[in-house]
C-alpha cells in the first residue's frame, strides 16, 4: 500500500518542479532544501531607479588562445531582482558598452568604436525576476599572450551599472 503512495508523490513533486519558476520552488525543492537557495546580493546603488538590478558578466574561463580566437565572447545578464518593474530609458540605440583593460586598467578596446548607433530614444522595461541578456564579442587584436586582462560592461547613461571580470590569456 506504502508503493503506489511512494509513486504518486513522486509524480506529483517531479510535475511541479518543471513548471516551477526561480521565484516559485516546488514541493520537492521546499522538502529538500527548507532554507531556501542561497539569496544572491543586490548592489547598493546611488541612483533609485537601479535599486534591484544585477548586472553581471561572464568571460571564458579558461586562458583565451590569442593564436584561435580573434574574438572573446562575453556574456552579459541584467537581472531584476526586485519586486517592481525597472524601466531604462536610452538616448541612442546604444545599450551596453565593454572594453578591455590591460592589468594596470588602461583601456585597449572599446566595443563601441566599430559600431554605429542610430540618434533613436528606447526605453527598456525589465520585469520583476526577468533577466536581459546580451551576447557580444570583442576584438582582442590588443592583447599578448600569458597575461591577465578584464573585460569591463557598462550602460554608458548609468555609470553605476558597470562590472568588470578578469581572464587570461595563453602563453
Amino acid at each position: 500500500m506504502k508503493w503506489p503512495l511512494v509513486i504518486l508523490l513522486f509524480a506529483v513533486s517531479s510535475a511541479l518542479a518543471q513548471t516551477a519558476t526561480p521565484a516559485q520552488r516546488s514541493f520537492l525543492n521546499r522538502i529538500l532544501h527548507p532554507f531556501g537557495p542561497a539569496k544572491t546580493k543586490t548592489p547598493k546603488f546611488q541612483d533609485p531607479r537601479l535599486r534591484g538590478l544585477l548586472l553581471e558578466v561572464q568571460v571564458p574561463t579558461e586562458p583565451v588562445r590569442l593564436s584561435e580566437v580573434r574574438q572573446l565572447r562575453v556574456h552579459v545578464a541584467l537581472t531584476n531582482l526586485s519586486g517592481n518593474p525597472i524601466a531604462l530609458d536610452f538616448p541612442t540605440s546604444q545599450r551596453i558598452d565593454m572594453q578591455l583593460l590591460n592589468p594596470a586598467g588602461e583601456v585597449l578596446t572599446r566595443w563601441s568604436e566599430n559600431r554605429a548607433f542610430t540618434e533613436e530614444i528606447g526605453n527598456l522595461l525589465i520585469n520583476p525576476r526577468e533577466q536581459i541578456v546580451y551576447n557580444e564579442t570583442i576584438a582582442t587584436r590588443e592583447l599578448q599572450p600569458g597575461r591577465v586582462y578584464s573585460v569591463e560592461v557598462f550602460f554608458p547613461k548609468y555609470s553605476e551599472l558597470r562590472v568588470r571580470q578578469k581572464f587570461m590569456t595563453a602563453p
